[in-house]
């Protein structure tokens, strides 16, 4: 029996501080396999929901690969994508979806998201995104305040999400391990969980953490970054340890310090580090604190001023997430520009259309939209194949899943959205949504809506009476 599930109330972007490769290749290793314990840790419990083959046709189809196919169909089955073209062979048992005048794309993946931890209604009792009872909690993980019943989730599947980094929030320096989830509807997030995909360290700069410990420390921008390089002198130690007696098993082990084991696990290339950084000098010293350690940095997220050092973000390797057009709402947000996402591309970076927002994430196929023709009315196309990227192949490399989500190409898992008509359009609507083949929502289909139990007695049932 299908869980009664969700509804929504839009709430402002907790950030602001409450806060493609074959499918064949080997799996992303999970940063649960710590060196530093032998025990399972949370381990995910995802299953794939049964559903028929289903053939879309007829369609544009966006595949995010750099091929955009016109009267193109798509077939999956038990899962995953088995062809892609012009003209594919389906089964006879196949559910056939007639895509005249649709446009189909990956599912899209948001690498900036509060839903779960920041849960409607947006009381005390549901914020649980920010730990800020020390600088440095590296410790916590976002799944541990995840909520799967917060009524803001369907609304985003219905805006053809179907994978999210859930964060904590940015109050600290290194604010603890982010989830990466499957966006279905289940009775605990360890069922949602990503299986395989690996954990992301939240970081944060700037004014935020100054602001939160200011009578605490540190209160300024030199104070930030000694405390990000304490926290890692610690690690490096902690690591040595650990890595040394994995070698020998000499003696008894070193105990468990579950703040450095995180840190320690960056440093070993496990965990990927996501920067909440908004200004272009900050950005950069934050690019030479990984040079010290020895980590990389994956990806900035808000990154206003990316544009001012794109060419070292992609010399760099490190992907700018941003928004098409918010900024301004604090000082180091001020110095924001329509073509930020236009001009990382353009220097050859990697750039992501991110929401921080449970309104944001229900349309960001609307907002990669804005982001692109703002490029193109600056002289620097943007084509519809590097925008669809920006929310579907490009945040699945942030998150280390690319291998399996983010493309349409044949083996990859069958996270697949049907749009009404081009994504980025005011107009479009996601009419399907497929999860991993599975039909999670279809707006013609009440019995395909997600609902929550705050809708019980309220809403009317599908099909029928209250």
């Amino acid at each position: 029996m299908r869980p009664s599930w969700f509804l929504a109330l839009p709430l402002i972007g907790a950030c602001a501080t409450a806060g493609a490769k074959p499918a064949t290749q080997a799996p992303v290793p999970s940063a649960a396999e710590t060196t530093s314990v032998q025990r399972p840790q949370y381990s995910s419990t995802y299953r794939r929901h049964p559903s028929p083959p289903v053939v879309i046709r007829n369609a544009t189809i966006l595949t995010a690969t750099g091929q955009e196919i016109a009267g193109g169909s798509i077939l999956f089955r038990d899962g995953r994508i088995v062809s892609v073209g012009t003209t594919v062979e389906a089964p006879a048992d196949a559910v056939v979806v007639d895509g005249t005048g649709k446009y189909v794309t990956p599912g899209i993946i948001d690498d900036h998201s509060h839903l779960g931890v920041y849960a409607a209604p947006g009381t005390d009792a549901e914020s649980d995104g920010n730990e800020d009872t020390n600088p440095v909690t590296a410790e916590v993980w976002a799944e541990h305040s995840f909520w799967p019943q917060d009524p803001q989730i369907p609304l985003a599947i219905a805006g053809g999400i179907t994978t999210i980094q859930a964060l904590p929030g940015s109050a600290n320096l290194i604010g603890g391990r982010s989830a990466i989830l499957k966006l279905v509807p289940a009775r605990t997030v360890q069922e949602m969980k990503f299986p395989g995909a690996p954990y992301g360290l939240k970081m944060a700069c700037g004014e935020n953490p100054k602001r939160v410990y200011h009578s605490r420390g540190p209160s300024t921008r030199m104070g930030n970054m000694a405390g990000y390089r304490a926290a890692f002198i610690q690690a490096e130690g902690y690591r040595q340890r650990w890595d040394k007696w994995d070698r020998t098993h000499q003696g008894d082990p070193p105990q468990r310090d579950l703040r450095l084991e995180s840190l320690a696990d960056v440093l070993r290339g496990k965990i990927l580090v996501q920067n909440h950084c908004y200004r272009a000098d900050e950005m950069a010293q934050m690019l030479d604190l990984a040079h010290e350690f020895g980590f990389r940095i994956r990806s900035f997220h808000h990154a206003v001023e990316a544009y001012k050092i794109a060419d070292l973000l992609a010399r760099e390797g490190t992907a700018a997430s941003v928004w098409a057009d918010w900024w301004g709402f604090k000082e180091e947000a001020m110095d924001g520009i329509h073509e930020n996402a236009a001009l990382v591309q353009a220097a050859g970076g990697r750039v992501i259309i991110h929401s921080d927002s449970p309104s944001g994430i229900q349309r960001l196929n609307q907002e990669a939209g804005k982001a692109m023709q703002a490029g193109n009315r600056a002289g620097l196309p943007v084509t519809r194949d590097q925008a669809v990227r920006w929310i579907t192949a490009n945040p699945a490399w942030v998150l280390g899943i690319d291998s399996i989500v983010g493309t349409l190409e044949p083996g990859k898992m069958a996270d697949v959205v049907v749009w009404s008509t081009d994504p980025f359009s005011v107009y479009a609507k996601a009419l399907q949504v497929y999860n991993d083949g599975w039909l999670v929502y279809d707006r013609s289909d009440p019995t395909h809506q997600p609902r929550t139990d705050f809708e019980l007695g309220q809403v009317p049932a599908p099909g029928g009476d209250r």
